[in-house]
């Protein structure tokens, strides 16, 4: 499994760290000038935090594009893109005032959109909240002519920060059966998920080192109130994830 490490801020001292990161568009927008990375990484689109904040995109789809772009070429190793997607949490619905399979619809029907213009970069995603949700969105992906066990990472989106780990389990499990090879990613894996269905994942990215850090009671060694946005603890903690998995026999890349 290859995991990428959730960063909130992406200044060139995380770059440099050597580990792959997962990036949010909406961080390095606000950037002047952009760092250069020495190992590959995947850009999150932000969707989770435009939804929560506006009840849908502000962002066009030509600005996502210029700025991929732009991102591919400026700070280089970029290995793929999340489409403009739509997730399926209850109070995300409840912001957007759509349903589901609207969600589904408009997340599919950009990745198309996208898949024109970035051609294999951008990678698509299923979204849903129960099993039934998520079949039916593959179907959906059917229908528009995008066999998924042939695409070489298939995004999950929405199951991995439920607080039910054994729901989410079966849901990775099942998704993953579907699949010719291990080519899932899960989006936002909290620790107890990684350690629980790890195995069928193909990559999964990270940040509950930050919410981790925030409870830390100790110093940090950064100098900083919390280790929240502590490079060493960041490091430190992905270590102890590779360690614990590695001890479930699971390599972690």
């Amino acid at each position: 499994m290859r995991f990428y490490l959730g960063a909130h801020h992406v200044s060139q001292k995380w770059w440099d760290a050597g580990v792959p990161l997962f990036i949010s568009r909406r961080t390095l927008t606000t950037r002047k000038s952009l760092p250069i990375a020495r190992e590959g990484w995947a850009l999150d689109s932000g969707g989770f935090t435009e939804l929560s904040l506006f009840g849908g995109w502000r962002t066009t789809e030509a600005e996502y594009v210029s700025d991929v772009r732009r991102f591919q070429d400026e700070i280089g190793r970029l290995e793929w893109v999340a489409p403009m997607d739509w997730m399926c949490e209850p109070h995300i619905l409840e912001r957007t005032g759509l349903t589901s399979v609207e969600h589904q619809r408009r997340t599919i029907d950009n990745f198309l959109r996208l898949r024109e213009q970035l051609g294999p970069l951008v990678i698509p995603v299923l979204q849903g909240w129960t099993l039934d949700d998520y079949l039916r969105c593959w179907e959906r992906y059917h229908r528009a002519g995008v066999d998924l066990e042939w695409e070489d990472m298939v995004g999950l989106g929405t199951v991995c920060r439920r607080q039910d780990t054994a729901d989410a389990g079966r849901i990775v499990r099942r998704l993953a059966d579907n699949l010719a090879g291990r080519q899932l990613h899960g989006f936002g894996v909290k620790l107890t998920g990684l350690e629980s269905f790890s195995d069928e994942l193909a990559s999964a990215d990270s940040l509950a080192w930050s919410y981790d850090g925030r409870r830390l009671k100790r110093p940090c060694p950064e100098g900083r109130k919390s280790c929240a946005n502590c490079l060493h603890h960041a490091l430190a903690w992905r270590t102890n994830l590779i360690e614990r998995l590695g001890q479930q026999r699971l390599t972690v890349a």
